[in-house]
């Protein structure tokens, strides 16, 4: 019964060490050092996975990307000689394209100021955009102050059609200042998005914001409204942390009103084709190029050269361009594929459980290496379970965190049942050494520790001397005032001797009523002044009996000295024998020393 309490108060304090460890993080996580510390390691683990993960997903093949890449900025430089390009070159290659029948078209750049030198041109594009309702043009919002750039008001018609719902201000989706495409173009069009992308502390970017807040009006992302005229969508809804397209498309939203993007691949994970390809089939007329390129597509237009500065870090990737990012946004969206981070309360009592498991384990195993191996599978085993998760549900359960705990539990437990079981050694070695009634050191202990006074004699030149005393008459005292007095007296002698010597003098009970005291460091004529302290300290004590009686009792004592009176303990036991026995042929209650 008593080691099942003692088992059951064991997994009572484990289980309070788990809760102070979280209680103790809990504060931890005020400070934002660190919570910067873990956010930062936990989305290296979220790039990782999804760096693994990336390779087994297709992305939608009826997206394409016609891309300003290295090739396109070289031929345009060399058969027009300046970027940007003409926007007439813009418009011929979308009305070429839109012989193909695309979906869509949408432009990732933004075409902000007229080109006073090139009014023609500015028409073309201005004509194309007017007369084809599947072609999207890009705004971004920012904070500049009217002093930099006057805020511009944004007609109605761009604005996002929300059914219910609202998003809290937060400086990822509320901005004061805009830059626009140039009048004519917003007046040529209604499809008009937002282009931002918002980057982690860490400069990568996770996230995409699809809503905008502008001056208390909702905009969407160009993305968001690209994929709301495919499916046909004139307005949204938002609830429970999510905005909800339609039946079967939703958008789930982080605690910035972000959504946390699911990656298909590296760049060119889309079909590109390259803009001078598209201008060197205008010139050709080749509609065969066209519609095996373009039918039915919809088309993200962007560049992709490195020179032109529109690269970004994205989890899998540290350089991919803008207009890839936007379109990984679209693919989410149609597949309705984006991932869901779980709550921080999910995130603790995941923690929980495993400091729970691996405290048991840790509880059950007495191999030190079993214990060890338990807590290696144990994460293994749950970083699989994590990428799993994300693979089949596109969940994002926390592996940083209950990494930390796990571990930190698992060194407090590793290291509190060890000093228990260091402390449990102490007791039983305690008890194997003591005598059971006197609380003094018994034979065994008094053996030991004379062995080792002799090793540090023999090597260091440490001196000790020892004392054996013996209580006078003490068979016939046993005879008179029986066995239960008797004891009582033995545990007052002892504890006489033990007030009476010095904490690194070692007092033990050498056998039925004869004591023994090793003294440390002490010579001859001190080891006497002390047996005589002793001798009189007992002589002048009233003992205590069983049945209350006082009496006195008296012990004869026997010294001797290391090197003096022998080198070996059977030679210096045998010569403090020697003066006890003479001692009591002499006269008894005294100290003898010489023989």
């Amino acid at each position: 019964m008593e080691e099942k309490n003692k088992k059951k108060l064991t997994y009572v304090l484990y289980t309070f060490i788990i809760f102070m460890l979280f209680g103790f993080l809990v504060w931890l996580g005020h400070f934002s050092v660190f919570q910067d510390f873990i956010t930062k390691i936990e989305q290296s683990s979220f790039d990782l996975r999804q760096t693994i993960l990336s390779k087994y997903k297709k992305p939608n093949k009826d997206i394409v990307i016609l891309s300003v890449d290295d090739a396109t900025y070289e031929y345009i430089m060399d058969k027009y000689g300046s970027w940007p390009i003409s926007r007439k070159i813009w418009a011929d290659a979308i009305n070429f394209i839109e012989k193909a029948n695309p979906k869509s078209i949408i432009m990732d750049l933004l075409f902000v100021k007229a080109n006073l030198n090139d009014v023609s041109s500015d028409k073309a594009l201005i004509e194309t955009v007017k007369n084809n309702n599947n072609v999207f043009l890009s705004m971004n919002f920012d904070n500049y102050n009217d002093e930099i750039r006057k805020s511009p008001e944004i007609d109605e018609k761009f604005r996002l059609k929300v059914n219910e719902g609202y998003l809290n201000d937060n400086p990822y989706i509320t901005f004061i200042n805009a830059r626009v495409a140039m009048p004519e173009l917003m007046n040529a069009t209604k499809n008009i998005g937002a282009i931002n992308v918002t980057r982690d502390k860490d400069g990568i970017i996770r996230n995409a914001t699809p809503i905008f807040k502008y001056k208390n009006n909702y905009y969407p992302n160009l993305s968001l409204l690209a994929a709301m005229s495919y499916l046909n969508i004139d307005s949204i809804s938002i609830s429970d942390n999510k905005i909800i397209l339609d039946k079967t498309h939703s958008i789930p939203l982080d605690l910035s009103q972000r959504t946390i993007l699911n990656w298909y691949g590296k760049s060119n994970t889309y079909k590109h084709i390259p803009l001078w390809e598209v201008i060197k089939a205008k010139k050709e007329n080749n509609i065969e190029f066209i519609n095996k390129n373009f039918k039915n597509k919809i088309i993200y237009v962007g560049t992709t050269t490195t020179s032109l500065s529109d690269i970004k870090s994205v989890p899998i990737e540290s350089n991919m361009s803008g207009v890839e990012l936007h379109a990984t946004f679209l693919n989410n969206i149609l597949d309705n594929n984006f991932i869901k981070k779980t709550s921080l309360k999910i995130d603790f009592l995941i923690s929980i459980i495993l400091c729970l498991i691996v405290g048991y384990l840790v509880l059950k195993t007495e191999n030190v290496a079993k214990t060890f191996v338990f807590l290696f599978s144990t994460l293994v085993i749950y970083s699989i379970f994590a990428l799993f998760l994300m693979q089949a549900f596109n969940l994002w359960i926390t592996i940083i965190f209950p990494f930390i705990t796990t571990i930190t539990t698992f060194i407090l437990i590793y290291c509190e049942k060890y000093l228990l079981k260091s402390k449990d050694y102490e007791q039983t070695y305690k008890l194997a050494v003591t005598d059971g009634l006197t609380q003094i050191y018994n034979h065994r202990y008094f053996q030991e520790q004379m062995i080792i006074n002799i090793n540090n004699y023999k090597r260091y030149g440490q001196i000790f001397s020892i004392i054996i005393m013996d209580i006078d008459f003490f068979k016939k005292f046993n005879d008179t005032y029986g066995h239960q007095s008797g004891d009582c007296v033995l545990k007052q002698v002892a504890s006489i001797l033990k007030k009476n010597s010095r904490t690194s003098d070692i007092v033990c009970r050498y056998g039925g009523e004869e004591m023994t005291i090793i003294l440390t460091n002490t010579n001859k004529k001190d080891a006497q002044i002390t047996a005589n302290k002793i001798c009189q300290a007992v002589r002048n004590n009233k003992f205590t009996l069983a049945n209350g009686e006082k009496v006195n009792v008296t012990i004869s004592v026997g010294v001797a000295t290391v090197g003096e009176n022998g080198l070996t303990p059977q030679e210096i036991i045998e010569y403090s024998d020697k003066c006890l026995y003479k001692a009591k042929e002499t006269g008894r209650n005294k100290v003898v020393s010489e023989v």
